[in-house]
């Protein structure tokens, strides 16, 4: 099986670019649908698996998971969830990916999918960027905020993408060596960072 991860900064149009390849090659996309299936796996709300997706617990939060594993007693039910669940999210999240790519070829959209699936073969790691102008551009129009706002959700959104892979794969999110290709979106556009993948996705698993 041949797998494309796509990495993205929040604002490079990733999940377009993951969108327009995996039509072109005909393969399935994981993007979204990845949160549908750890949800209904874990039997929980699709907002309570997006809420924690791509991200790191806060220091309230991770004080009280280091609290309820000392002296459970201290805390309250309701921290004792929070902290579980943000484990069992990431360990699902990671089920659900490795299910997926012995199921047939496949686009996966962030998630550490590039750090989970590192050492195979049949995988193409890919990382979308595009400078900052751009990237608040997106998120101005993507959220319908003003410069400042967009600005702000491009800092929290990346940095908190960065803090993940960090955290939860002991990687550098942004690191070269983590990837076959790093595409310019602010130059090349969705499309045609579309296009340069699928060319080498078809070279490469032809």
């Amino acid at each position: 099986m041949a797998v494309v991860t796509i990495s993205r900064m929040y604002g490079a149009g990733g999940s377009l670019v993951a969108h327009r390849v995996a039509g072109a090659l005909g393969w399935d996309l994981l993007d979204n649908g990845v949160v549908d299936a750890v949800a209904e796996r874990l039997g929980i709300a699709r907002a309570e698996v997006s809420a924690h997706e791509e991200r790191v617990p806060s220091l309230v939060e991770r004080l009280a998971a280091a609290l309820t594993l000392s002296v459970p007693e201290m805390l309250p039910v309701a921290g004792t969830t929070l902290a579980l669940t943000e484990e069992r999210i990431v360990a699902m999240t990671r089920r659900v990916i490795e299910e997926a790519v012995q199921s047939g070829d496949a686009v996966l959209v962030g998630r550490g999918a590039q750090c989970l699936l590192a050492n195979r073969p049949d995988a193409l790691h890919v990382f979308c960027y595009a400078p900052r102008p751009a990237l608040v551009a997106f998120a101005m129009s993507d959220r319908g905020v003003d410069h400042d706002e967009a600005a702000r959700i491009v800092d929290q959104t990346n940095r908190g993408r960065q803090e993940y892979v960090r955290q939860h794969f002991h990687r550098e999110w942004g690191a070269r060596e983590n990837y076959d290709l790093c595409v310019n979106t602010g130059t090349l556009g969705i499309d045609g960072a579309a296009r340069l993948i699928v060319e080498l996705a078809r070279d490469r698993f032809a």
